[in-house]
């Protein structure tokens, strides 16, 4: 089966000039979804659609196909994704005689995917004959059943309106509902050239939590910090209280609760062959030794560990409650079984 991945790259953009080609940890960000796609067990072909001879020097460069320059009619601030595929497809079908039988659409402003998403996805849609596409979805934080419109009087009127009065309903009497990441999509060509969509009508939705969307300067930032956290051995000096255990301010720490979530997020840093080291103050105020109490505690929560100081020794990177937003980045990561 020839499942071709298409990444459309042009070189224009208004908020980060030339995101697409901006240097992330070392490497240009386009380069990932290459890499993501090369990494495949069942896409065959990638190429990639851009404007830019820049751009196609550096996708080449990192192993993909570019084997047209995308026209500047379809490559402005307003081109439609429809357009580039439309023009993609055509293009190898009439130069090549090239036909997919599917179409992955990676765009480049995901650094942080995991494959067995993208080849999950691929199975769907092979296996569902039935199914135009496959989309890759995340449930709302905010459900859109409770949300209104205002018209010109200020009158309000609810979004949805095919549950009765549902913006009176506890959100857990509601039903779920998603949006689209658009990590990842999975088209039939077919649908993309004949019935001018990138959907088709049958949707097959594929869930995933986690989101790694590069739009700003500080989602370059963040997404930096957690390939560093993630992609390197480093050493990680973590405190205890707060971090692993819950916090007691009465400092009766027998009594100490494990954060589950973290400890999750430890061992997945420490199967990834990061040093872990433990620091905490405890005892510093009392002056009760607690070691053994703490000790008893992390082999019961099950912790990975190399090394327990009651003091703070030198690292890479200090976890604290600081900390917290990488590390429920990381969590959810490593929930998802990503790489």
């Amino acid at each position: 089966m020839k499942v071709l991945a298409i990444i459309p790259a042009r070189s224009g953009s208004k908020g980060l000039p030339h995101k697409n080609i901006k240097v992330l940890n070392g490497q240009p960000l386009l380069t990932y979804s290459i890499q993501h796609a090369l990494n495949s067990q069942l896409i065959n072909r990638v190429i990639v659609s851009t404007d830019s001879e820049e751009y196609a020097k550096i996708s080449k460069q990192y192993g993909a196909e570019v084997p047209f320059i995308r026209p500047e009619k379809i490559a402005g601030d307003f081109a439609l994704d429809i357009e580039t595929f439309e023009h993609a497809l055509n293009y190898l079908e009439e130069t090549e005689g090239y036909v997919p039988d599917i179409v992955v659409h990676l765009r480049p402003t995901f650094p942080i995917r995991n494959i067995e998403d993208i080849d999950t996805m691929i199975s769907m849609l092979i296996n569902d004959k039935q199914a135009d596409s496959v989309r890759c979805i995340a449930p709302v934080k905010e459900t859109p059943y409770k949300m209104w419109r205002k018209d010109e009087a200020g009158v309000l009127q609810p979004l949805l309106n095919d549950i009765e009065e549902a913006y009176n309903m506890p959100r857990q009497g509601l039903p779920k509902v998603y949006y689209q990441n658009a990590c990842v999509d999975v088209i039939r060509p077919d649908i993309i050239k004949n019935k001018k969509s990138m959907t088709g009508e049958v949707i097959l939705g594929y869930e995933m939590t986690a989101n790694y969307d590069i739009d700003t300067e500080q989602d370059f930032i963040k997404a930096e910090q957690y390939i560093k956290l993630t992609n390197q051995k480093n050493r990680f000096v973590i405190d205890i209280d707060g971090v692993i255990a819950q916090y007691r301010a009465d400092l009766n720490y027998e009594n100490a609760r494990p954060n589950s979530k973290m400890i999750e997020t430890i061992n997945y840093l420490y199967e990834k062959g990061n040093e872990i080291i433990l620091f905490t103050a405890r005892g510093y105020v009392t002056n009760k030794d607690w070691r053994a109490v703490t000790e008893a505690h992390l082999s019961e929560w099950n912790v990975k560990y190399h090394e327990l100081h009651f003091g703070k020794p030198n690292a890479d990177f200090y976890i604290d409650d600081k900390m917290f937003d990488m590390f429920e980045l990381l969590r959810q990561f490593s929930k998802d079984g990503n790489e």
